[in-house]
């Protein structure tokens, strides 16, 4: 006979296998929250926005059952969630190698915790994922009888021999530093700003407390002052479908740069791994994403790196999601500078010196006109983030061919801190383009001349103008060894204008570098 040992086994192995069989059978039965914390952060944070994620999209069980269609609310609530889950699972990687130094118990309960999040995870992307899809199925079921209705009221206007689907075929076509210091990564930056000021916006027209006057949104924000940091900035707020639009006075053109820093405050390790800016460059004048639209995250999470997330969308369809690779975490705590180059199709983003996104077809051929910066799932009144020196230029393709046919070329892409000659690092892929014209041709000379605005006395802007051309002088010899008997320099000060002192535009304009063959 079977011992008592063995007997409890097969019992316990029964109750195991009766367990699993049930749950399998209610596929709908709701997954249950962990009730307590398993003390390491990063797991416990992992763990609570899983399941916050798993309530947002459980609450449409019954749509997936029923195939109840989705109203277009339901489908932003699944498509953003849709994207932070995504997210949370590329993180999940990084929180894993977080319970390596806990002790055994916190390990088996944390790792617990950990499948059970992962479950709730999966069941989450396969149910949002299911009913977008089926919806998509649906509209695209809706068009097709729409089209044929159409076609069958218009047979006699379609030609003979060409078919509707034919016809539609065919219409579907940091910190400043020193030139000394970090020369290796100066050297290699390649952005170029656009040389037409399409827009710029450092909030200074604008008193504190004010929603800036040349910007839109549906929701709320106001332009602050910020303990130990220079100027006014623009604090936005987080929330879902909440945009804040710069007012652009012009189209934006094929070839243009997107510029501006951002300063937090509050990010630690408890800040949500889905927290992120969205960029977004689309074709809707609303407060709503457009059917065309290209559109790049960029992740505040402290606990685990996120990758960069880009995605676009063409005629209403998702043509490219990716996450990129990429370490974020000190950066957007350092009051990064944001650089993005949009050169017809080809998207670029720089953060400070380093270039994280390179796609050469992610922009719609469709002409997009509207800018639009969203933040998603910081916690109102802890995560804060400000925005400043928004500048939208036309242009940013190449200036040394415009220096080698024209002799001259002006810039106000050449950055420096305010009142000094110090130059900002994003400014070293102009510098870097002058270096290439004369390494290429070494019989060319240059005079380098500083303009400022008019802020300040006479005096000291003439001065000011002079040192900072010399800055670029020395930047162009120490970093890319040119000589320095084929550099001159000279500062006009504040006595060239070209833009309108009195406003942020105007003073931008004026603050500029020239380059000129002698």
């Amino acid at each position: 006979m079977p011992n008592t040992r063995t007997i409890s086994k097969l019992i316990f192995v029964f109750a195991l296998t009766f367990i699993f069989t049930v749950q399998a059978q209610e596929q709908t039965k709701k997954l249950k929250r962990p009730s307590s914390r398993v003390g390491i952060s990063s797991v416990d944070t992992f763990v609570r926005e899983s399941f916050d994620l798993y309530d947002k999209v459980y609450m449409y069980e019954g749509y997936a059952l029923a195939g109840t269609s989705l109203s277009d609310d339901d489908i932003d609530v699944l498509e953003i969630a849709l994207d932070d889950l995504l997210n949370l699972s590329n993180s999940a990687p990084n929180v894993l190698s977080d319970i390596d130094g806990a002790g055994f118990l916190k390990q088996s309960k944390a790792t617990l915790q950990l499948n059970r999040a992962k479950k709730a995870l999966a069941y989450s992307i396969k149910t949002a994922k299911k009913l977008l899809s089926e919806n998509k199925r649906s509209e695209d079921s809706d068009e097709e009888s729409e089209s044929e209705t159409s076609t069958e009221g218009n047979s006699e206007n379609t030609p003979q021999g060409e078919s509707t689907s034919d016809q539609n075929e065919t219409e579907e076509t940091a910190e400043a530093t020193n030139v000394s210091e970090n020369l290796e990564i100066y050297s290699k930056f390649d952005f170029v700003p656009g040389d037409k000021l399409l827009y710029f916006d450092d909030f200074s027209q604008d008193f504190i407390g004010d929603f800036p006057s040349k910007w839109n949104t549906n929701g709320t924000g106001e332009v602050v002052k910020v303990n130990n940091v220079e100027g006014n900035w623009f604090e936005v707020k987080s929330g879902y479908n909440i945009f804040y639009i710069p007012l652009l006075d012009e189209a934006l053109p094929e070839e243009y740069t997107i510029e501006f820093d951002v300063l937090t405050s509050g990010l630690d390790r408890q800040t949500s791994s889905t927290a992120v800016m969205q960029v977004i460059v689309d074709d809707n004048d609303g407060f709503g994403k457009g059917t065309d639209l290209v559109q790049v995250s960029i992740p505040f999470c402290q606990y685990a790196a996120i990758d960069v997330n880009i995605q676009n969308k063409k005629n209403g369809k998702r043509e490219i999601y990716s996450n990129l690779g990429a370490d974020l975490r000190d950066a957007v705590l350092n009051q990064p500078h944001v650089s993005i180059a949009v050169n017809k199709q080809r998207f670029r983003m720089w953060v400070n010196e380093r270039k994280y996104v390179d796609v050469p077809r992610l922009v719609p051929e469709k002409k997009l006109q509207f800018i639009k910066f969203a933040l998603i799932q910081l916690k109102d009144g802890k995560d804060r983030v400000f925005i400043r020196n928004l500048k939208v230029a036309e242009g940013g393709v190449d200036l040394r061919r415009k220096l080698m046919s024209e002799g001259r070329i002006s810039t106000n892409g050449i950055l420096f801190d305010s009142g000094s000659a110090t130059i900002q690092p994003q400014s070293y892929g102009i510098i870097r383009q002058i270096s290439q014209v004369l390494v290429q041709d070494t019989s060319i000379k240059l005079n380098i001349i500083g303009h400022t605005d008019a802020d300040g006395a006479d005096d000291a802007n003439l001065k000011l103008s002079k040192a900072r051309a010399d800055a670029v002088k020395t930047a162009l010899i120490t970093i890319y060894k040119i000589s320095g008997d084929r550099l001159q320099t000279d500062g006009k000060g504040e006595t060239q204008p070209v833009g309108d002192n009195s406003t942020s535009d105007g003073k931008a304009q004026n603050r500029r570098v020239e380059f000129v063959k002698i």
